[in-house]
């Protein structure tokens, strides 16, 4: 193991941490805003988006993300509609096509945690809020998920570190984060393993900070539920 190829590759690998987690943070947020519609049509009574949304879950959970990738960024390119619509201007860009698979990925997983968290909540609390006047809104607003997203954090967490991980991927499209740059020096330096684990203890270091902001998140919400 060569400590000066990795002290002399760093440099360049912490340079291409914040356009990782760029993508991860906007993925993970995107992420959001398709997932709670998405548990919601799951478990919703309206038989045409319960089935919409279950199709779309089934399809990016029994999917590898790099097929994901790869579809968005090679196959949409194959039709010549695509390329003479303005969305071109977006998916001919390999962050934007790597953000797209990224997101629509951690939304269908996410939204089932977010199910499991929402079914996880008693029914017969549900039944006192409508008992007590509550609009269903209401309802789901002071009731359902401030519940719901106590049970759920734990496994959200979970899918946030496998976010930054799967980024990694990315670079299958050309996208210089951290893995991206990782094998280019590699191909530069003919040193792959002093390389690569310079790239694996970055990550390490990303994943174990994002773990410890989750289990604070996780203790201030049980010490606000045990003042409660």
């Amino acid at each position: 193991m060569n400590i000066s190829v990795m002290l002399a590759a760093l440099p360049d690998l912490l340079r291409a941490v914040p356009l990782t987690m760029e993508l991860v943070a906007l993925a993970l947020l995107v992420g959001l805003l398709i997932a709670l519609p998405t548990a919601l049509a799951r478990l919703s009574n309206v038989a045409p988006l319960r089935w919409g949304a279950t199709a779309y879950v089934f399809f990016f959970r029994g999917t590898p993300l790099l097929v994901q990738i790869f579809l968005i960024y090679y196959g949409l390119s194959q039709f010549a509609a695509v390329r003479s619509s303005i969305a071109w201007v977006i998916l001919k860009e390999p962050f934007w096509c790597a953000l797209i698979a990224l997101s629509l990925n951690t939304g269908a997983y996410t939204a089932e945690v977010f199910r499991g968290g929402i079914l996880s909540v008693p029914h017969n609390q549900i039944e006192a809020a409508r008992a007590i006047g509550m609009s269903p809104v209401a309802a789901f607003r002071r009731v359902i998920w401030p519940q719901a997203i106590r049970q759920a954090l734990p496994a959200y967490g979970n899918e946030m570190i496998l976010m930054v991980k799967a980024s990694s991927l990315a670079s299958t499209v050309t996208l210089m984060e951290i893995t991206g740059v990782a094998r280019t020096l590699a191909s530069d330096t003919y040193m792959p393993i002093e390389i690569f684990t310079t790239a694996a203890l970055i990550y390490l270091c990303l994943t174990y900070a994002m773990a410890q902001a989750i289990h604070l998140v996780e203790r201030r919400l049980d010490v606000t539920r045990t003042r409660a």
